[in-house]
Order: C-alpha cells, then sequence, then structure tokens
C-alpha cells in the first residue's frame, strides 16, 4: 500500500493596521468622500472593489480592499464580503468599486452581484447599506436610486 503525503500550505488573512480614521456614514455623498482615496491614482486605470464595515451607529470600523481587475471588471466573492464584515463584528456594509470609464451607470453584472450580496449578507443579519460606483467625476449610489 502506497502512503501519500500532502504538500498543503497554510492559508490565512492577515489583517494590517493603518492609520484609518473612524468616520459616522450619513449619507451617501459621506462614503463616497471617505471611499475615494482609496482609489487613488488607479481610479482611471483598472477596477477595484473595496468595502467599509460599520457598526450600529454607522460609524466606520474598518475598510478592506477585495479584488483589483482589469480595465472592464473585477471578480468578488460574497463569502469574502461575509467573512470580513463577521471579522469586524459589523452590523452594516457598504460596498464600492470604480469604473475606469467614467461611466456611472451600472451594468448588469453590478446590479445582480448587488442582489446577491443583499441576500447573502442579510442571512446573517447584516445590512448592504450601500453599494457605489465611482469615477473621477462623481458616483452612483444603488440606495440613491432605489436599488437595495
Amino acid at each position: 500500500m502506497k502512503t501519500y503525503k500532502s504538500n498543503l500550505e497554510k492559508i490565512s488573512l492577515v489583517k494590517e493596521k493603518t492609520v484609518y480614521n473612524r468616520t459616522r456614514i450619513a449619507s451617501s455623498r459621506q462614503a463616497y468622500e471617505v471611499l475615494k482615496p482609496l482609489f487613488n491614482e488607479n481610479m482611471e486605470v483598472f477596477e477595484s472593489f473595496y468595502m467599509l464595515t460599520l457598526n450600529t451607529a454607522n460609524n466606520t470600523t474598518g475598510y478592506s480592499e477585495l479584488s483589483k481587475g482589469g480595465i472592464q471588471s473585477t471578480i468578488v466573492d460574497v463569502r469574502m464580503v461575509a467573512k470580513i464584515a463577521l471579522e469586524n463584528l459589523a452590523t452594516g456594509v457598504i460596498v464600492a468599486h470604480n469604473h475606469p470609464s467614467g461611466n456611472l451607470n451600472p451594468s448588469q453584472a453590478d446590479i445582480n452581484l448587488t442582489k446577491k450580496l443583499k441576500v447573502g449578507l442579510n442571512t446573517l443579519d447584516i445590512k448592504l447599506l450601500d453599494h457605489i460606483i465611482l469615477s473621477s467625476n462623481g458616483y452612483y449610489s444603488f440606495e440613491n436610486e432605489g436599488m437595495l
């Protein structure tokens, strides 16, 4: 009988301490102002996807970059959003991604992801407060447009 050795590697996600000012988010405009600097000079280069975690008072408790993609898309795993929200004891989440083209209209993929996130987080009693699409010229809020 042959014995096989496994070459499995331990995988872990590491939290990084950064200088981050907690902010109370009361509007999509405030969320945009908090999120915009995270995208920095890459706003018009490639798509990125971030999330803010919030407590019951809508104070931010942290942020995470979930993915970097290409010129037209980036991939987001709902389970990773849920994992980070749970680790931060979040009761609310705001997600955001940029459109390098500057077009603020949500794609069908954006709409589908938003629905999927809302349902997935809701089962954990975590509210998807907004999904914001950013560009250098402004933002689109799913909440403001009645899409949540």
